[in-house]
This record gives structure tokens, sequence and C-alpha cells, in this order.
């Protein structure tokens, strides 16, 4: 019997689908590639040539001036402890979350889980939520980065589905051991649950690292601003931006210059952290997503 990449039509089919995957892979890296590319020219050549994918005379200047004083590395730096610290926060607690609404003897678990898809809908809104994180002393603390995204609904419905999935035979099992609920889930959920965590690890420290409305609100002293506020900052205007009030105000910097090399460097973490989970990632995209 013939399938259907076998035929005809799934050949065609084939071909255009990888013509068309292709040419949206172009599209979509080119930019990319002129950021980099940008990144490396001179001032004079970003400001004479509309596009390009190599520069015709390479520079460092855009790198030399934002590393020539510690604001661009200590916001660096900044954003990086708040991502690792947010990330371990946001995981512990939607796993402490998660796991009880897996347990289907949890008494009103069915009204928790219609509070946790209400919140995914439904915000409090940004006023409201201000006023929370500054009547709780968090203005201008890094903490303010972290608690108030530190548990994502749709997250923890995809981590309780997990759970919710494993074998409830091992539950059983581990109990008959003498396990309690923290023992079943250190030692038999967890264990298990690597291309989940994985995932999820992923999600929030993409989600934390990008976050850019958070600082926006709640930090006002630009010596506490995240990688994202001061790459803001900066495309605002490089020149004259407060975010630069540190650099030597005798030398003209490369404005378009540095806002590529800005990026670059903000981009490249996040991107290096990647193939770290991939042989999870592929694992543990799709988990969860079939049980409700």
């Amino acid at each position: 019997m013939k399938t259907l990449h076998n035929t005809k039509a799934g050949r065609v089919f084939d071909v255009l689908n990888v013509i068309g995957l292709t040419v949206f892979s172009i599209i979509m890296i080119l930019p990319f590639i002129y950021v980099i590319a940008g990144s490396f020219a001179t001032e004079l050549e970003l400001t004479t040539r509309d596009f390009f994918l190599w520069p015709r005379q390479f520079s460092l200047a855009s790198y030399q001036y934002i590393f020539s004083t510690n604001t661009f590395v200590r916001s660096l730096f900044i954003t990086i402890c708040v991502t690792i610290t947010g990330t371990l926060v946001q995981l512990f607690l939607s796993v402490l979350f998660a796991y009880p609404l897996s347990r289907k003897n949890l008494p009103i678990r069915n009204i928790i889980m219609n509070l946790v898809v209400f919140a995914m809908l439904f915000s409090g809104g940004m006023i409201p939520t201000y006023m929370v994180v500054k009547n709780m002393g968090l203005l201008d603390t890094y903490a303010a980065l972290i608690l108030p995204i530190a548990i994502n609904p749709f997250n923890l419905i995809i981590i309780k589905n997990f759970f919710q999935g494993l074998p409830v035979e091992l539950e059983e099992a581990a109990k008959i051991d003498g396990a309690n609920e923290v023992d079943i889930l250190a030692r038999v959920f967890l264990p298990l649950s690597k291309p989940m965590m994985a995932t999820m690890a992923l999600f929030y420290a993409v989600s934390t690292w990008n976050d850019f409305m958070n600082p926006l609100l709640y930090i006002n002293d630009s010596s506490k601003w995240p990688i994202q506020l001061l790459l803001r900052q900066i495309n605002m205007s490089a020149s004259s931006s407060g975010a630069l009030a540190d650099y030597d105000p005798s030398v003209v910097p490369p404005e378009q210059g540095i806002k590529f090399a800005v990026i670059i460097v903000a981009t490249l973490p996040i991107l290096l952290f990647y193939p770290f989970l991939q042989k999870y990632f592929t694992k543990g995209v799709m988990v969860g997503s079939v049980k409700g």
C-alpha cells in the first residue's frame, strides 16, 4: 500500500513544504544576521548602507564603547541573577502548587483549578498590581521582578497534567514503602520529570529574561535596571539617555552600532542556554497537553 509520501501528490507537497519553510527561515534569520553585521560595522557604513549582511570594514567600536564602563556589565549581571533566581523560584512554587492539584483526593480540587483557569484568563490589571507591589514595599527591589510573575497559570496546568499522567502504581508502591507526599514528589515524581522541568525552566527563563514591563513599572533606580530596560533607553537615544550617563561625554558614541551591539550581547546568553536543554526540550514540549 502506498503511503502519502510515496505518491506524486505527496512528493509535490514535501517539495513545496521544504521550499516554503526554507523561504520562511531565511526571512526570519536575515534581520538577525543584519544586526550581527551592523554591530561590527562602522557608523559611517550604517548610515550610508540601508541593508547588508557583511560589513566592508570590521569595527569593535560599539562593543568597546558599551563595555567602557560598568553600566552595561552591571545591567547584564542583574538580568542574569534575576533570571536564574526567578526561574528557580517559579519552578519551585509551580511544582509545589501543581503536585497537590494532580492528586484526585485533594479537597476542593476543582474549585482551586477553576480559580487557576480564571487567573489565566483574567488579571487584576496594571494599576491594582502596581498598588499591591507598592504597598508590599517592593518598589525598586529585585523581588518586584520575580514575585508578581512567580507562578504562570498556563505552565502550572501543564505541570499538573504531567504529574497526573504518571502511573498511579508508582505512588502506591512508594506509600507501601512508607514514603510520605514529600518523599513521593522528591524521589519519585521529580526524577521522572526531567523533560518537563527542563521545558518549564526554558519557558520561565526566557520570559524572565525578556521581561520589560515589570522593570519599567517597578524599578526607578537606573543602577538597578536590567538589560531590557537599558536597551530601551539606549534605543530611545543612545547619545543622550540617562542610562549612558556614566560614559565619557567627550567620546562620540556610534549610535546605531551601540543599539546592535547591545541587542547581540543581550540575546547571546539566552541563546547559549538553549543547547543545554535541547535534548529535554523535544520530549517535554508536549507534556501535559493532552489530559485535562
